[in-house]
């Protein structure tokens, strides 16, 4: 083996368990993951991280970047300093809150080209399913996207309108026909129309109006319009427990359905947001402790398949105190794996299922077959890990290009003392390197 680095820790986070290990990296892959007392080849660097836990790079597949369009949002440059400061190395763009939207193959174009310098992790991208563009979808799909998002209820911008369930099938049976992927935005819109709309601070007031209803009914007729048509759909941003036995069934069933939920819905509860802080404002909304423990169930159960982040920030001016009007959206790139860790860890889970939540599921998810996983001819990916560290959440640290978080003032536990990518350190303890980031394409 030409090896040109190993990374060695006594916790090492692989398929088959955690172990002291050395990992042997020729040009950015993993050429093999040695014993923990293996010699290093002639000619290759030691990076030895002590007890620090090496876990697969965490795979995101849930990011609004907002760039081009709507950069005083955000922006591929900082947004992919925060993933990586995170532990991140891979992450998806959502196709909305950019302008323009990325709903053509001329609107892909712009934005990979927006992104090709400013990467300081792999980047690929969802296409979005529009009421009026089902004949874009295969050329997007030929040119690389991911799979395709939509809404079922409104999305907040004009330029990306929802699907009723007509378009909606349309879509899909589209979508199906070249088994695609359609992620979903699953709230219907008729118990929104119907729940009670009092504007102002008060977060109950907020949460009266997105009602868990508006999810379930969102998702069983997901579950029916896959069944019928045999198409791909995965439910987006899971914050309703009440559909989780729906789901279980329609998987069991053979339909072919997938589900994440994000680190909000599992580390904050509706008992604890203040009023008017809409730093906590999200479309479908943080919900109350009891639905929060049963979450964790659905995660440890496996109906839940992944956690990432819906990172979708703003600037502070649309964070206003009226929850009915503010921007509906929470900034965690940066913070997912320690808050998921700190909660995971107190519920008694472990880094491994971290790891299979974060990285691995994310990666089967998307089809990134070079990601998620720490086994030879897999990309050099890492997130290192102090995983008994402390610190408390300060806004002035993080990376995002707009610090309102919901997690201001936290103590959190896990310290990503470093993280790589193909093989190369691109966060140090809060240094990063400039750009080095790949452009992915789906490849099946």
């Amino acid at each position: 083996m030409d090896v040109d680095l190993v990374l060695r820790s006594t916790r090492v986070i692989t398929p088959g368990g955690t172990r002291p290990a050395s990992i042997a990296v020729s040009g950015g892959t993993i050429a093999a993951v040695l014993p923990y007392d293996a010699g290093t080849p002639p000619g290759a660097r030691l990076e030895d991280v002590g007890d620090d836990v090496v876990l697969p790079g965490l795979v995101d597949t849930h990011v609004h970047v907002n760039d081009p369009g709507r950069t005083e949002w955000e922006g591929f440059w900082t947004a992919t300093r925060a993933a990586a400061a995170g532990g991140i190395t891979t992450l998806l763009d959502m196709p909305l809150n950019s302008l323009p939207p990325t709903t053509t193959v001329a609107n892909l174009r712009v934005k990979r080209e927006v992104a090709r310098a400013k990467a300081h992790v792999d980047v690929g991208f969802w296409g979005g399913a529009l009421p009026d563009n089902v004949k874009d979808l295969r050329p997007l799909h030929d040119a690389g996207v991911f799979g395709f998002k939509c809404f079922l209820s409104p999305s907040g911008v004009e330029e990306f309108p929802e699907l009723d369930q007509e378009r909606l099938a349309t879509s899909l049976a589209e979508v199906s026909g070249f088994d695609g992927l359609m992620i979903v935005h699953a709230e219907d819109p008729h118990h929104l129309a119907a729940a009670p709309q009092r504007p102002g601070p008060a977060y109950a007031d907020f949460l009266a109006s997105r009602p868990r209803d508006a999810e379930n009914t969102a998702i069983g007729n997901l579950v029916d319009q896959a069944r019928r048509l045999n198409a791909r759909v995965h439910v987006l941003h899971l914050s309703s427990a009440d559909a989780l036995p729906l789901i279980a069934a329609a998987k069991a069933e053979g339909v072919r359905i997938t589900v994440e939920s994000c680190p909000h819905f599992l580390t904050l509860t509706a008992e604890e947001v203040p009023d008017g802080a809409t730093e906590f404002k999200c479309c479908p909304p943080i919900r109350e402790a009891a639905n929060q423990d049963a979450l964790w169930q659905g995660l440890a159960d496996g109906t839940i398949d992944c956690v990432v982040s819906d990172h979708s920030p703003s600037t502070t001016d649309l964070k206003t105190p009226d929850f009915a009007s503010a921007w509906g959206g929470i900034s965690s790139l940066q913070l997912g794996l320690p808050a998921i860790w700190t909660e995971a860890r107190r519920r008694g889970h472990t880094l491994e299922d971290v790891a299979r939540w974060m990285s691995e599921g994310p990666a089967r998810l998307a089809g990134l077959h070079r990601k998620g996983a720490i086994t030879a001819g897999r990309d050099a990916d890492f997130a290192v890990l102090d995983p008994d560290a402390t610190f408390t959440v300060d806004p002035a640290e993080l990376q995002h290009r707009n610090r309102i978080t919901a997690y201001a003032g936290r103590t959190l536990s896990g310290v990503v003392t470093s993280t790589w990518l193909r093989g190369e350190r691109i966060a140090d303890r809060g240094t990063l390197t400039g750009p080095t980031g790949r452009l992915l394409e789906r490849t099946t």
